[in-house]
């Protein structure tokens, strides 16, 4: 009922030329978009989890409602400084994806050769090299696609315990117990990822398709090259998806991130990207440390002049976003209406 209010509310701004009156004013000039996206989905990925996957075909969309809005698109590094400088283009925007899953290079990559835009993909490096499932993904990806059968967790994780999945509560309630059992017995990636396997059989699932479909994966170190090469801007999102409360754990993370990146690429990565859009002023100190240059978050918003340079909002792009709202952060008529928060992750890979 709400989002049809709000659909309808900005329908009638654009229609009497607020949104047109936003979009070429001084305050939207003066400011930056961020779009943050994660994957493209290879199979059903975005009705599994639509604020981490949409289709290809709303991905071509957004593109498309990009051109025709007449946007600036501008390489991440390139509107920051001129959004500092006070130099930025009408409708600048810049386009940004987490993670680095499997699917950018087949679904993602295509779209954007096609419409010409700069991209940044803030990569996270140990599911580069480790070309398995990331494992807290796939165990929630497998429960859905479970979702018609009773898992009996006895011989899984020797818990004496049957559950129906048909219900998402469920369904979370079967993977926080199995990532309990994975963190109390400390095991290996190997071992992690013959649970998975176990997991995807009691499931009569077929893991082996999804292996070949390459699911719940990043992307390959060929591809991390290829993507670089052909102007892909591959950024710093800690090497194994986390930001640990410790100094010297979290410079190791940035450390490991960025060599992996330059080894991969050339390129010495300076822009950050805070996994899950988790943050914490303790932060900010050790990303200067470590030289990082800029920071995003998942607050949703436009960066100003005024905004912290390691604390940037980006706006979460989703499938659940109508064209009319999508368009309406692009103007910036979205800015000055309430709005409710989507999670950055609804599970932490």
């Amino acid at each position: 009922m709400l989002k049809k209010l709000k659909q309808t509310t900005l329908q009638s701004l654009k229609s009497v030329g607020v949104s047109t009156m936003v979009h070429n004013s001084r305050w939207r000039r003066g400011r930056l978009l961020i779009l943050a996206y994660h994957g493209i989905s290879v199979l059903d990925e975005h009705e599994w989890n639509y604020t981490q996957y949409m289709s290809a075909e709303v991905f071509r969309l957004r593109l498309q409602q990009l051109k025709d809005s007449r946007c600036a698109v501008l390489p991440l590094g390139e509107a920051i400084e001129r959004l500092y400088k006070n130099d930025l283009p009408d409708r600048a925007v810049a386009i940004t994806f987490d993670d680095g899953t499997a699917d950018f290079y087949h679904q993602a990559f295509p779209l954007i050769k096609e419409f010409d835009v700069p991209v940044t993909l803030y990569l996270t490096t140990f599911y580069t090299h480790y070309q398995r499932p990331v494992f807290d993904l796939m165990v929630s990806y497998l429960l859905w696609k479970g979702r018609e059968k009773t898992l009996d967790l006895t011989r899984l994780i020797k818990v004496d315990s049957q559950i129906g999945l048909r219900s998402f509560k469920a369904q979370d309630r079967a993977r926080v117990a199995i990532l309990e059992f994975a963190h109390r017995q400390k095991l290996s990636a190997e071992e992690k990822d013959a649970l998975a396997e176990e997991l995807a059989g009691n499931l009569k699932l077929d893991y082996d398709f999804l292996l070949e479909k390459r699911i719940m994966q990043n992307l390959a170190p060929a591809e991390v090259t290829e993507l670089s090469a052909a102007g892909i801007d591959i950024q710093l999102h800690t090497h194994r998806h986390r930001t640990p409360k410790d100094r010297q754990l979290f410079l190791r993370e940035i450390e490991d991130n960025r060599k992996s990146i330059e080894c991969l690429t050339g390129q010495c990565a300076t822009h950050f990207c805070y996994p899950s859009g988790a943050y914490d002023r303790t932060f900010l100190p050790w990303l200067k440390e470590s030289e990082v240059v800029s920071a995003t978050t998942c607050e949703p918003g436009f960066a100003s002049m005024n905004a912290d340079r390691l604390l940037l909002p980006r706006v979460l792009d989703n499938p659940a976003l109508a064209p009319i709202e999508f368009e309406s952060w692009l103007t910036g008529v979205s800015a000055a209406l309430p709005r409710r928060r989507v999670p950055a992750h609804r599970v932490i890979g």
